[in-house]
């Protein structure tokens, strides 16, 4: 530390207040982890974060995720865990369990996953996703690598950032919790919790697998609670504590004209455009504010008083978001960001018809198409809103058909259109803030950074993760508790973390695993 630019000391050290953490039932010893032990920990861990890094993991190709998964398995071996590879087509998951187990303690099952995005090596500004890199910010705001020497063994500056796909989504806080175990082990401590671990392989697919394999191993996974490490902290960086997510679902509207392309100066003013009238079915679903008009579709939405006094405390910064985002105003759902994700959305994420460009046409098209993804809510499910848009579509005048219309059925209906929807593999999940794993966490937070400011607590973030699926096996309330930066790129080009991040990371899970509830 004594090498850090002062500016960047004073921001880590404002991060990571030594503290002595207040250990719970089961464990006979107080414990404490400075700032320079959580570094000093964190930093003998750099090498095997790099060499998992190297590790290409595409939930595609089996033969990568059984890699991933054989590096991980000696990983948590080499610290004392007793482990299982759980079988899944091809691409296992991995459990492991802490040694000491305790029937006096609860036991918590921190869940992470192995898995990671496609990458399209040409996107990054580096030699290979697979080949992570270390860097710094230039005094233009530009990203430069610098040699990774340092990284493992001189003074580390929290602004470094190690560059790799799957750096921060979700290896790194593998890595983390791998860390927080060394330093307890090293201070001659026990958990004050029972200690599972459970590393999904397909996540990034949308874990189709996870409810089947977790019920076939239900008895190996029973646990009181389930903390989830995925996802990214709030944008100030401050510790974050997560409540729900939102489930996620597509639709696909298509909308047909005529058998085939005509032409556009023999047809056009006779022929209906197909790509016009979905056009204006899609109007009558969202206003000019944003909002969803389809009968009922906020209506099983119920915020009460206190929840949304929780949610004005969250310190987002609206006006740099728009910044950044490059919008003059957002839509008019919810009074601020954090309301506006506890609605379900309806997001048109492409549309199609005949062609643009060097291969226009003068043409009427045939059909025009939407692609959609709705985001869900607990008490709003896929079945729930996909029904309420087909009824809607229906209302517009429309005869729904399924696949290509018949002749017959273009000889009776005006407006025909196919509408199909699914779930894409992960429901939406919600936990009280205040339920004991809420005041878990967040004493165990605060005990280790303090409430100056206090943590944030997002009643349910935007984004999905199978976290109610994995609590229907289990029957178990759980708080999803990011560890990286929110700056992180992930699931795009140049995805990475912080070093800060990563040692607050390893003070986060040890003050988890350190405090009884």
């Amino acid at each position: 530390m004594s090498n850090l630019s002062s500016r960047s000391s004073r921001r880590l050290m404002a991060f990571l207040p030594t503290a002595v953490l207040l250990l719970g039932h089961g464990l006979a010893q107080s414990a404490e982890l400075s700032p320079a032990q959580a570094e000093r920990h964190a930093q003998a861990t750099y090498r095997e974060y790099f060499e998992l890094l190297a590790l290409p993991n595409d939930a595609t190709v089996p033969e990568d995720i059984r890699k991933n998964v054989d590096w991980l398995e000696q990983a948590f071996r080499k610290r004392g865990f007793t482990t299982k590879q759980l079988p899944n087509n091809g691409k296992p998951m991995l459990y492991a369990e802490f040694p000491g187990s305790d029937p006096a303690r609860k036991t918590v099952l921190f869940y992470m996953h192995l898995d990671g995005q496609p990458v399209i090596p040409a996107q990054w500004a580096q030699k290979s996703p697979w080949t992570p890199v270390l860097k710094r910010k230039t005094e233009k705001g530009e990203w430069e690598e610098i040699d990774a020497a340092p990284l493992f063994s001189g003074p580390l500056d929290p602004e470094w950032r190690v560059f790799g796909r799957a750096s921060a989504d979700d290896k790194g806080p593998i890595m983390m919790l791998l860390a927080a175990i060394d330093a307890l082990k090293a201070g001659g401590g026990q958990p004050a919790v029972n200690v599972k671990v459970i590393l999904d392989s397909e996540e990034e697919k949308g874990s189709p697998s996870i409810s089947q394999v977790m019920q076939a191993h239900r008895e190996l996974l029973r646990s009181d609670a389930i903390v989830i490490h995925d996802g990214p902290m709030h944008a100030t960086n401050r510790p974050t504590l997560v409540f729900g997510n939102r489930g996620a679902a597509d639709a696909r509207l298509t909308v047909y004209g005529a058998k085939v392309p005509l032409h556009s100066g023999h047809y056009g003013n006779y022929a209906p455009n197909p790509a016009q009238r979905l056009a204006s079915l899609l109007a009558t679903m969202k206003d000019d504010t944003g909002r969803v008009t389809v009968p009922g579709y906020y209506d099983r939405v119920k915020i009460g008083e206190a929840e949304r006094k929780i949610m004005a405390a969250v310190p987002d910064d609206e006006a740099a978001l728009k910044r950044r985002l490059g919008i003059a105003r957002t839509d008019r759902v919810g009074t601020n960001y954090q309301e506006a994700m506890q609605y379900p959305s309806l997001n048109v994420r492409g549309m199609a018809s005949a062609a643009v460009g060097d291969k226009v046409a003068n043409i009427v098209p045939d059909k025009a198409e939407a692609e959609m993804d709705l985001r869900t809510t607990p008490d709003s499910d896929a079945p729930y809103l996909g029904k309420l848009i087909e009824a809607h579509i229906v209302k517009q005048g429309y005869h729904l058909v399924k696949g290509a219309p018949t002749d017959e059925e273009r000889a009776r209906y005006d407006k025909l259109a196919s509408f199909s929807y699914r779930s894409e593999g992960a429901d939406a999940a919600g936990s009280p803030i205040n339920s004991p794993i809420g005041q878990w966490a967040y004493k165990a937070l605060t005990d280790t950074f303090g409430t100056t400011p206090e943590p944030v607590r997002i009643r349910m973030m935007g984004g999905t993760v199978p976290t109610a699926e994995i609590v229907r096996v289990l029957q178990v309330p759980f708080a999803i508790i990011p560890l990286v930066n929110a700056d992180n790129n992930q699931h795009a080009a140049n995805e990475n973390l912080r070093m800060g991040n990563y040692v607050t990371g390893v003070q986060t899970v040890y003050a988890l695993m350190t405090h009884g509830f």
